[in-house]
């Protein structure tokens, strides 16, 4: 064990067995990267230290990178699911609450205990601050003690049981997302029309707006035998072929507004290149593809835009993203302009720049100091993962700011957060497991049968209301969950589950409101106490 008394020996040896134990299967059940918790907790037992400032590093790393990843839906998600979100966050919390406040009664529990153990339970590291500033008592970082390991370890239970509870097929479910996201974006095809309405004939794309009136992009026109990309003052001469591009919808309006379709197709001519090119130019992140007008100087046109493997129609007012893979229509003497407008650089794609992250970083822990006082007795802050989060999600939701853009690529994005989580549950597990057994020889059933009731019973109800009211999807479900018991550890057990960022958006949704309540409530608590 001597080798142990290394915490970076042990902590790599953690996230091995961790791997190794995750792997195992039984009956199509496993336990996945959150095996690193359980392999931490029996090491932890046994003495293992990992220091709490890898808990930190690791936490924040983790907390940041869903916060970039989520942040770009956050807003849509909220605006569309947002009081569902906030109605499922009070009602985990207030259940908790309502079941310390019983269990403090029914087995004459001190409140201070009990405001610890409910924070404990909740995983509430900006709770157990509240507590003990409440109540000026040491019992509140004994309940806290109590109730913590159970409530890190029953939150990844519950969550990688769901499934099993809701009797789905985690890899249906999945596919199914991944159906309604790609469905969520019209499949974009191509069509070619000969020019037949008088209406247009003579007129330049400009004057007809066919952009604005079809949503279809005109990427090729032929007049004749002479096959161009067309420009804003391209006419439109009677005869002509035009080949668009858009959804079925957009198509079908294009062919009312020029004319019916045809199977003849535009070749290209000789010097004509059609060709994907893939945004690693910074300076273009954040600017809509009107903004990038100057195109246009190199006769080119661009006619989809793939992100994060979907299609989506080129509109004036689509903002560019860092990673986007724009087709593009274009002369082959404006193949090296284009490059270097573009960047195209797919080492660029793959590197990490740490700047935005560690000044993201900086501005997240500052934004989690700052307390609000609502009166003598009440105030709160965010604490350090809630003040990461908000900085995190609203820093990717504004994309660029000067030469430094906030959002990264999707594989950089993935390692951090997994090397994030790896520290995060391989530091929470031994600090747990430290006490497992010691707090249940010490503090007796009762109490840890209190704690363990406060973390399962608010999960549920929550699996309750949302089969009779709510009816999130089961990762929407598993993030709304983890964000209302506040439970950073359980985000990571769903984050093991899907590959979508649907439960890191519902988190954190869920987080804040979860946050503020509990918080509320443990003031409350608190007073009985004194």
């Amino acid at each position: 064990m001597e080798l142990f008394s290394n915490p970076l020996f042990a902590l790599f040896v953690i996230i091995a067995l961790g791997f190794i134990v995750g792997n195992i299967k039984i009956r199509g059940f496993s336990f996945g990267i959150s095996a690193v918790l359980f392999v931490a907790l029996l090491l932890g037992h046994f003495g293992v230290v990992i220091p709490q400032i890898i808990e930190r590093i690791g936490m924040v790393l983790f907390i940041f990178t869903v916060g970039i990843q989520a942040g770009p839906g956050f807003f849509e998600s909220f605006k569309k699911r947002g009081r569902k979100l906030a109605a499922m966050a009070a009602l985990i919390v207030i259940s908790g609450v309502l079941v310390a406040f019983l269990s403090m009664f029914i087995f004459d529990v001190d409140a201070a205990l009990m405001a610890g153990i409910l924070c404990g339970a909740l995983t509430s590291t900006p709770g157990l601050t509240v507590a003990i500033d409440a109540t000026s008592s040491p019992l509140a970082s004994i309940g806290y003690g109590i109730a913590y390991p159970m409530g890190v370890v029953g939150v990844i239970v519950v969550i990688k049981f769901i499934p099993k509870i809701l009797k789905l097929n985690l890899n249906d479910e999945n596919k199914r997302l991944a159906q309604a996201e790609k469905d969520a974006y019209p499949k974009i095809e191509s069509a070619h029309f000969i020019v037949k309405n008088d209406s247009v004939v003579g007129k330049t794309l400009s004057e007809i707006e066919i952009r604005t009136m079809t949503g279809a992009t005109v990427s090729r026109i032929q007049h004749k035998d002479n096959c161009s990309t067309p420009l804003h003052d391209t006419i439109l001469n009677k005869g002509d072929i035009i080949r668009a591009v858009g959804s079925e919808q957009a198509l079908a309006k294009v062919e009312v507004l020029i004319g019916e379709k045809v199977q003849q197709e535009i070749t290209l001519k000789k010097g004509f290149l059609v060709q994907q090119f893939l945004i690693t130019n910074k300076k273009l992140v954040g600017k809509t593809i009107h903004e990038i007008s100057f195109l246009h100087s190199y006769n080119a046109v661009v006619t989809r835009i793939n992100r994060g493997g979907i299609d989506i129609a080129p509109s004036p007012d689509l903002h560019i993203r860092f990673g986007d893979k724009l087709t593009i229509g274009f002369p082959k003497a404006s193949l090296n302009s284009l490059t270097c407008l573009l960047g195209n650089n797919e080492r660029k794609l793959s590197d990490t720049d740490f700047l935005p992250i560690a000044l993201g970083i900086v501005i997240g822990i500052l934004l989690g100091y700052v307390s609000i006082s609502f009166s003598s007795t009440l105030s709160m802050s965010l604490g350090l993962s809630g003040g990461v989060l908000l900085a995190a999600i609203a820093l990717s939701n504004i994309g660029k700011t000067g030469p430094i853009v906030w959002i990264m690529s999707d594989s950089a994005n993935q390692l951090l957060r997994q090397l994030g989580l790896l520290f995060f549950l391989s530091a929470v597990g031994t600090k747990a497991g430290g006490q497992l057994v010691d707090t249940l020889n010490e503090s007796g059933i009762v109490l840890l049968l209190i704690g363990f009731a406060i973390t399962i019973l608010p999960m549920l109800v929550a699996l309750l209301l949302n089969k009779l009211f709510f009816k999130f999807n089961v990762f929407e479900l598993m993030g709304a969950i983890t964000g209302g018991m506040t439970s950073t550890p359980g985000l990571a057990a769903c984050d093991s589950l899907t590959d979508s960022n649907l439960p890191g958006r519902a988190y954190a949704a869920v987080y804040p409101i979860a946050m503020v309540i509990l918080i509320i409530c443990v003031q409350f608590l608190a007073k009985t106490a004194l």
